[in-house]
């Protein structure tokens, strides 16, 4: 691999992470978990991690936090990531992101960091009393994707301007000490649901923090939970269209059809030629017995997975080891970039 920042001289990897905050649920799997298998099984070398230091720029139960990347990393294994093809491992294990993020600290702006949505969603009136990690963490996210020489990022619409953050890094720090040493990284948006919507509410991103459960399907739920919630799903009473722009102003429908053609694997195109003209009492019923079929097997293994954590960590720690074997030498070169006497 040479210096040359871009595609030309980079090895093709991929990197991303995932929050330990607990209660992954579909819209984790179908935006970020199928995806990265799918990544893995192309060939492509892929790094993913337990973003757990940036778990706590908000207050986490230490008991909790633990619980939740062990959950997480079950996850992952459980969707079809192979700890061998794949580098697996949390974050917090890998200090070179946190070295990595101080320089980026000293490259990024103030100014960029406002303007980060997030950073205003989350702190919202009360930025005062927010953590500097709060405010910071873009240029952590950064690190993570550049210890790494990450050409490629799969990210949901959510995290695409933290992404051009770290480009923006890069560019940078290339800029102000000559070099071309840092990729400018690519995102990688794609797939029918890489924004999952609620389930009583199609306006609003299926999340964890919405404090009704049927909102979402947790990738813990059994097979009757899921068939139920997808049952009880929020719909119109119009029988679904034959095209895609039927959908337009039907967020609830728009949201089953978008979680169906990323199950079944088609695109909404697709599914509408097959299903169009049938009512929700019809195709409820088939996508509930495509979810069970799809994501009850994952919830099995991740209870099994989590009957035995030592060999969880046992998977992380090797994960850590692997990575920090890439990480360490980009590291070393970015100090002596810098000037840093090693």
């Amino acid at each position: 691999m040479t210096d040359a920042a871009g595609g030309a001289g980079f090895t093709p990897r991929v990197f991303s992470g995932i929050q330990p905050s607990g209660n992954l649920h579909l819209g984790n799997y179908l935006g970020a978990l199928k995806r990265f298998v799918e990544m893995q099984n192309n060939g492509i070398e892929s790094i993913y991690c337990m973003v757990d230091l940036h778990a706590i720029t908000v207050w986490q139960d230490p008991a909790d936090l633990r619980n939740a990347t062990r959950e997480l990393a079950a996850g992952f294994i459980a969707a079809g990531l192979d700890p061998e093809k794949s580098i697996l491992f949390n974050q917090s294990q890998v200090a070179e992101h946190t070295q990595l993020a101080w320089i980026f600290n000293c490259v990024a702006r103030m100014g960029w960091m406002q303007r980060m949505t997030q950073w205003k969603d989350k702190a919202g009136k009360n930025q005062q009393n927010a953590s500097l990690g709060l405010f910071a963490y873009p240029s952590l996210m950064a690190a993570d994707i550049l210890a790494y020489h990450a050409t490629h990022v799969p990210v949901g619409e959510d995290q695409k301007q933290h992404l051009e953050l770290t480009r923006d890094i890069a560019i940078k720090f290339n800029h102000d000490y000559g070099v071309d040493f840092f990729p400018i990284t690519e995102p990688v948006i794609e797939g029918a649901a890489t924004r999952v919507m609620s389930l009583r509410d199609g306006s609003k991103k299926m999340s964890k923090s919405d404090t009704s459960d049927a909102s979402r399907i947790n990738m813990t739920d059994d097979a009757d939970t899921i068939a139920r919630k997808i049952r009880k799903a929020k719909t119109d009473p119009d029988a679904l269209p034959s095209e895609a722009k039927g959908l337009d102003d039907r967020p609830e429908a728009r949201n089953l059809v978008n979680i169906y053609a990323a199950l079944s694997e088609q695109g909404v195109d697709a599914v509408l030629s097959d299903q169009g003209g049938k009512q929700f009492s019809e195709f409820k019923p088939m996508l509930a017995d495509l979810a069970v079929a799809k994501l009850a097997p994952i919830s099995s293994e991740m209870a099994r997975l989590m009957q035995d954590k030592a060999e969880i960590d046992r998977i992380l720690h090797n994960g850590a080891a692997r990575a920090r074997a890439i990480a360490a030498p980009i590291l070393d070169r970015t100090y002596d970039i810098v000037g840093m006497v090693r």
